[in-house]
């Protein structure tokens, strides 16, 4: 950490607990800043992985099974 980042830290600490939950709240939101192309490569991710779900039908066939098991490992304690 820089000087001056221990130094706002040092003055953050001396806050209230109120403004301290602002200024944390405000900090974290300015990380979740995305960048338009990380968000156009997740949403074409997304799309890709939702139309091979769909195409697919031993998939859901898994899944049922596995859930069935569950249920019953479950169902049966």
């Amino acid at each position: 950490m820089t000087k001056d980042a221990s130094r706002l830290l040092e003055d953050a600490l001396r806050l209230r607990p109120e403004d301290r939950v602002q200024l944390a709240e405000k900090l974290l939101a300015s990380l979740d800043d995305v960048e338009p192309d990380v968000e156009l490569a997740w949403a074409a991710e997304v799309a890709r992985r939702a139309a091979e779900a769909r195409s697919s039908s031993t998939d859901e066939e898994d899944w049922r099974s596995a859930l069935a098991d569950v249920q019953r490992e479950v169902l049966n304690r």
